[in-house]
């Protein structure tokens, strides 16, 4: 796919809800379900990940399904949309008569604001804002890879390809390490001071300190956001029907991938798989590495899912509506989980949580 480049007329303003594709609507509204479960777990134990150290009975259970499932696994399929829909803007800009130039200049106003709006987030509600990062990465895609030719965009199934290889490295790497284990170091959890700071103000001053390096972790993120580059420039989500075989190997290969690599971790936070402390290290490194296919597994599934859905029901309904409002809907959760759990708001976790949970909430590590 090419983005036409017709002389300027005008800039768009809004998408329009005719020109709305349910797919990538409904991925985003459900991931960010996901998302909200990830940092309600980093809010009540104040690190991350979100982490019970030591878990039992439930909270066993509780800990693999989040290491399985959610961990590592929300925030890749929202970079791969990030990526998609920076094309599919572009496209809407050059649709209505916009000049390259005049696209350009609205994208880059659109992802400064974006980093605006991260700082306003990480400082007044939540260190993990992943906003930020993502009006950084809009921004060099927009300058450097955007009006870029196909043959330039098919790097990046290289660049995947060659992360798979070393997700298979360090696999088997973990499977000696397992097996040559005989250790019981539980996963490595960072401590988040303004998670656990007993007051506002001192959240906001820790926040402030904590976001800069969260950001510059997550800017890497831009491998995942190219490849939802390549896909709206085959318009893989909107045309679904004539991109099913791709759709149904990315959800097999990715969901494949994610899981697999996820499962030592999921065993090791649930206290089922015991191991020394540079295994449970390495094995920390894996699920991150493979949540990454995640990404776009998640989005070929609700891919296929849109490709069977003629009328949608009322739960496809209220996943597409807030998908649609997915900014919104990230900044509500914020404000949630900063009242209801927060130790100097009502403090839910807390209060319905056993000591060992308490304990969580010192602002000193050793609560971990």
């Amino acid at each position: 796919m090419s983005i036409d480049t017709a002389p300027a007329r005008t800039s768009r303003g809004p998408v329009r809800p005719a020109e709305r594709a349910l797919a990538p609507d409904l991925t985003r509204g459900a991931m960010l379900l996901i998302i909200a479960l990830a940092n309600v777990a980093g809010v009540v134990f104040a690190g991350e990940p979100g982490l019970d150290a030591t878990p039992t009975g439930v909270d066993r259970v509780l800990n693999f399904l989040l290491f399985a499932l959610v961990h590592a696994h929300g925030y890749p399929v929202f970079a791969v949309m990030f990526g998609y829909g920076l094309v599919q803007l572009a496209r809407r800009q050059d649709a209505s008569g916009a000049t390259p130039r005049q696209v350009r200049s609205v994208l880059l106003r659109r992802n400064l604001w974006l980093v605006a709006f991260g700082f306003a987030h990480a400082a007044l509600l939540y260190y993990g804002d992943f906003l930020g990062a993502y009006g950084i990465v809009g921004i060099v895609m927009t300058v450097l890879l955007l009006r870029r030719g196909a043959k330039l965009h098919r790097t990046i199934l290289v660049l995947w390809a060659l992360i798979g290889v070393e997700i298979l490295i360090l696999g088997a790497i973990v499977i000696s390490g397992i097996a040559g284990s005989r250790g019981s170091a539980p996963l490595p959890a960072g401590h988040v001071d303004s998670l656990a700071a007993s007051h506002y103000l001192a959240s906001v001053v820790d926040r402030l300190a904590e976001w800069p390096t969260h950001t510059l972790t997550v800017v890497p993120f831009i491998v995942i956001a190219w490849l939802g580059m390549w896909a709206a420039r085959r318009r893989v989500l909107e045309e679904l029907a004539g991109h099913r075989t791709l759709l149904r190997w990315t959800a097999a290969v990715g969901l494949g991938v994610a899981t697999v690599g996820g499962l030592p971790a999921a065993l090791v936070s649930a206290g089922w798989l015991h191991v020394d402390e540079p295994t449970a290290s390495l094995i920390l490194m894996l699920h991150g590495a493979s949540g990454m296919f995640a990404g776009p597994g998640y989005a070929a599934v609700f891919g296929l899912i849109a490709l069977r859905v003629t009328r949608p029901g009322p739960v496809l309904s209220a996943l597409s509506a807030l998908g649609q409002r997915s900014l919104s809907g990230y900044l509500f959760q914020s404000v949630a989980w900063l009242l209801l759990l927060a130790p100097f708001t009502l403090a839910l976790g807390q209060r319905s949580a056993t000591p060992r949970w308490r304990g969580c909430s010192s602002r000193s590590p050793s609560g971990w």
